[in-house]
């Protein structure tokens, strides 16, 4: 049985940290663990198919189609998806709070999945200049997938003891890139290339999304179990108590600096990985100027390396200290950002080493996969790490701030990104990521796991 954990810069054992150390997980759950993990399987169709590989890049070509640079396509799609994530900003951590008071986790995650479910699938009815339309389902239904990944994420810390957390927090990232490369596939071998003579096939993207996540999460909802008597709260009464803990857990993040500097990394690291997200292939279409082969390469190459980083860190995590490995992800994204930018000059400068042709699609592919093990390593290490910081009692409360920390970095990041292509181009404007991913490292220098004594 694990003692109670002591907080940096604290005299001693809090309340909190006492009920820590009582609810602490001593096995791992694996049947919960797999119904958990299914969900990170299933959603991964949504953010690969509606907001990086296809619906985005159809958005800004197709929908919008201000040809020759989709300045304006990509202006708005920014717009979009930072309006959604401000809603979840605002929305996350009262949720979270009364989930905590409630002990409605399940309920919450079940609406925000068919919330995305529906709206994805209406996506189909979106044509050539529906922008505005277009605009507000991409709004919905990603609010809708996004605040449903804190409530999923809440569940963690019941899975298993906390030296466990890191490979089981990789196992959820890892199997969602599985999902995500099934997904895609065969939605790229059944619909084909994002053009305008393609639309009518391609345009079903959103419904066959919308189906995969729907059939792929039921495992999350038959083996997820709630913990806890539920609570009966009168529904009035429940968002002024979710203001109130909301309100509390401000006071808390003021006394403990390194749980502060935690959620203020994860809102530079987040804000660097929703523009990869969200521009990878816009980024690779526009600027690198691939064709449909290493388009098609390129998702795979990161859907495989972005498995591997999430289990291969997630297991060092574990076994060399999960502050240790989540520093060291961020300086290796540092450098992904820049292969990414430097891509057209190795391959001039690869050219004339090799005394043959190096194409930058080719470079971007290398590149590619660097982000990749980047990709599923940094997003499963700052999970694991906010699960072995908070109180188990209360994780849908924090869960619900780590939620608002990476939803308004998102606003922060696609808005920033967006603003600077317009004055500076998407090839210029990629350097941003590189101060974003520098800056998260910079602030974990004070975040320290809190200690545990056998």
């Amino acid at each position: 049985m694990t003692g109670s954990p002591t907080w940096p810069g604290k005299g001693g054992p809090t309340d909190e940290t006492q009920e820590r150390a009582i609810t602490a997980v001593e096995q791992v759950r694996k049947r919960e663990v797999f119904g958990w993990a299914m969900f990170d399987f299933a959603n991964q169709a949504y953010t690969l198919l509606i907001i990086t590989v296809i619906f985005g890049d159809l958005f800004t070509r197709v929908i919008v189609g201000d040809a020759p640079d989709y300045r304006l396509g990509n202006l708005l799609w920014s717009v979009a998806l930072a309006v959604s994530y401000l809603m979840v900003l605002i929305a996350a951590p009262v949720a979270g709070s009364i989930m905590d008071a409630t002990r409605s986790r399940k309920r919450f995650l079940l609406g925000s999945w068919l919330l995305t479910v529906f709206t994805t699938a209406a996506l189909y009815f979106v044509e050539p200049g529906l922008i505005v339309f277009g605009m507000a389902m991409i709004v919905i239904s990603n609010f809708g997938y996004a605040i449903g990944e804190s409530f999923i994420a809440s569940f963690l810390p019941d899975l298993g003891p906390p030296e466990r957390l890191g490979w089981i927090s990789g196992l959820g990232w890892a199997l969602g890139y599985v999902g995500g490369l099934v997904a895609t596939a065969f939605a790229l071998a059944l619909l084909g290339d994002v053009s305008a003579e393609n639309f009518d096939r391609i345009r079903w993207v959103g419904p066959f999304a919308a189906v995969f996540f729907l059939v792929a999460a039921l495992p999350t909802f038959l083996f997820l179990r709630e913990r806890g008597p539920r609570r009966r709260v009168q529904r009035r009464l429940q968002l002024t108590m979710g203001f109130r803990r909301v309100g509390r857990s401000l006071v808390t993040l003021r006394e403990r600096p390194g749980l502060r500097d935690l959620f203020l990394s994860v809102f530079f690291v987040m804000a660097g990985i929703y523009i990869v997200i969200s521009f990878t292939f816009i980024y690779g279409s526009q600027v690198i100027r691939w064709d449909e082969s290493t388009r098609v390469a390129m998702f795979v190459v990161t859907q495989v390396t972005a498995a591997i980083g999430a289990l291969g860190f997630g297991w060092l995590q574990d076994h060399l200290g999960p502050v240790r490995i989540y520093r060291f992800t961020l300086l290796f994204w540092t450098v992904a950002v820049l292969g990414i930018f430097l891509t057209p000059w190795v391959s001039e400068q690869l050219t004339e080493w090799l005394h043959r042709p190096i194409e930058p699609q080719q470079v971007f592919l290398v590149v590619g996969a660097m982000a990749g093990l980047c990709l599923g390593s940094a997003q499963s290490a700052g999970r694991a790490l906010v699960a072995l910081t908070v109180p188990v009692s209360e994780a849908g409360r924090w869960f619900g701030f780590w939620g608002l920390a990476a939803k308004a970095a998102a606003i922060f990041g696609l808005m920033g990104i967006g603003l600077l292509q317009l004055w500076l181009g998407l090839a210029n404007a990629i350097l941003f990521c590189l101060l974003l991913f520098f800056a998260a490292f910079l602030a974990t220098l004070r975040v320290r796991v809190p200690e545990r004594h056998a």
